[in-house]
């Protein structure tokens, strides 16, 4: 939209402006008109009224990009003042006088089109189903860490981190990476922003964990220093606990440049501590300023986001690293289904597909939840085809013998029903809506029912081969999950 809003600023007033001196098809304009019309020449720019639109035009345009770039939602302070100037400009363009003359009529008419388009561009954004979704799961995590890190800190107690939180705050995570944009600048980076912050926030957090685990301070008996970096553990418990609440928008005192100063006053002190020739007080001071640092590298969240290229991801290196991955994955694919269908299993390409592996686990993540997403539903393309050879190798090697359990043999011929519908699995290429997936659907649920039917009647083997199948069957059904989802970095 917003491309298509600058290409249409760029030639809103060209009409008025251009003197007499269109070209229609190559011909002057003036050429083309009858003599009788040569009286409704475009008017002048100097005409006032054309003025006046003019003007609305570059303020228009000053507008345009805010308009297309932000990612709040309509109670913020910036959506506002957008809709106050959009609105403005729209009544001005309405008290434009065009003197009933149809040139300026259009132009008038153009100018409000293009101001009510910004109008609507920025409501849909501020109010899109996935743009509440963000926040509703932002808030989410505002509530959670309040409750259990930010309100305990003020009220003087301990904030106890476990597993639980942890997990938690992953869950959101998880659910953020899913929330479709649709392509949407604005919601990209509105996802990005809420990420980003939940992201630094669990880092802060695992930090703190692992602090817990450690042995007690050094005792102040040790060596005069030791107090002052005491002292100083304590304000970085404090400064931890200010830190996630600014992350998480929950303190409406501090700023990110208010809690760099202290850390880094912090630093100060433990840099002028005389430490020498006492190498566990050295490593002592060493931890808390690494602490420090860590807590630092967070506080510059205030700019993030508004780089494309961070929350564009087809733009980042790693992305389409995976992509190229990707890609070299459904040439083998489509290689493995085509010599299937023909009899041909000597088309084996596993230690290909195994290097591919590799690659995708060198893949640098930057510990983004999305470009991890994006690596693992990539991981899982690489391993169906890997599993899918595997149980083809195995049912064409598969050589009974005349004492095999009855149960045993029915659950082989179960897997040979998934290795087929597994095939149809790896090329579908559809939609949930469509009945091709409907059928798998239901096809590979019944294969889960008739193992589960299966009586192991006590043999071992049956049991662990079932339970195998099972697996299988569920992992074929997740692909297919996986693959109709939508997903989008």
């Amino acid at each position: 939209m917003c491309a298509n809003v600058f290409g249409v600023l760029k030639s809103l007033f060209g009409k008025p402006f251009d003197g007499g001196k269109r070209m229609d098809h190559g011909v002057p304009q003036q050429q083309q008109q009858h003599p009788m019309e040569q009286q409704h020449q475009p008017y002048h720019p100097q005409h006032p009224a054309m003025m006046r639109l003019y003007e609305v035009q570059k303020e228009v345009a000053s507008l345009g990009p805010q308009v297309c770039t932000f990612s709040g939602m309509q109670n913020d302070r910036d959506y506002k003042r957008l809709e106050r100037e959009l609105t403005r400009l729209l009544l001005e363009v309405d008290q434009v006088d065009t003197e009933g003359k149809p040139e300026l009529q259009g132009a008038r008419k153009r100018a409000a089109q293009e101001v009510e388009g910004l109008l609507r561009y920025l409501e849909e954004n501020a109010t899109h189903p996935s743009r509440v979704a963000i926040e509703d799961l932002s808030n989410k995590a505002r509530q959670l860490v309040d409750e259990r890190v930010v309100e305990p800190q003020r009220s003087g107690g301990v904030t106890e981190i476990n597993d639980e939180l942890v997990d938690a705050l992953q869950e959101i995570v998880l659910r953020l990476t899913q929330v479709k944009t649709e392509g949407r600048v604005p919601l990209r980076k509105a996802r990005y922003r809420a990420l980003t912050r939940l992201c630094a926030v669990q880092d802060v957090l695992e930090g703190r964990t692992q602090q817990q685990t450690l042995s007690l301070p050094l005792s102040g008996e040790t060596h005069e220093a030791v107090n002052r970096i005491n002292q100083v553990m304590v304000k970085v418990s404090v400064a931890r606990s200010q830190l996630v609440a600014l992350l998480m928008g929950l303190s409406g005192r501090d700023s990110c440049a208010h809690l760099s100063r202290i850390l880094t006053e912090m630093q100060v002190e433990l840099d002028a501590l005389d430490v020498s020739g006492n190498a566990a007080i050295r490593n002592y001071r060493k931890q808390v300023v690494e602490e420090i640092n860590g807590l630092l590298k967070h506080l510059d969240l205030e700019g993030e986001g508004e780089d494309t290229r961070r929350y564009d991801l087809a733009q980042n290196n790693s992305i389409r690293e995976i992509e190229a991955v990707r890609a070299h994955v459904s040439h083998l694919r489509e290689g493995v289904l085509r010599h299937s269908m023909m009899g041909d299993l000597n088309f084996r390409p596993k230690a290909e597909l195994q290097s591919l592996l590799i690659h995708l686990d060198a893949v640098d993540t930057a510990k983004n939840p999305c470009i991890r997403e994006a690596r693992r539903r990539a991981v899982v393309e690489v391993q169906a085809i890997i599993t899918f050879l595997d149980l083809r190798e195995a049912l064409l090697c598969r050589q009974p013998g005349p004492s095999e359990h009855p149960s045993h043999r029915t659950v082989w011929l179960v897997l040979g029903s998934l290795s087929d519908l597994q095939a149809q699995v790896l090329g579908f290429d559809g939609k949930r809506a469509d009945k091709s997936y409907m059928m798998l659907e239901e096809l590979l649920t019944k294969q889960l029912l008739a193992l589960d039917a299966v009586d192991p009647q006590g043999d071992d083997s049956t049991k662990m081969a079932r339970k195998q199948a099972v697996k299988f069957a569920q992992n074929i059904l997740n692909y297919l999950d996986m693959k109709t989802d939508e997903w989008e970095y």
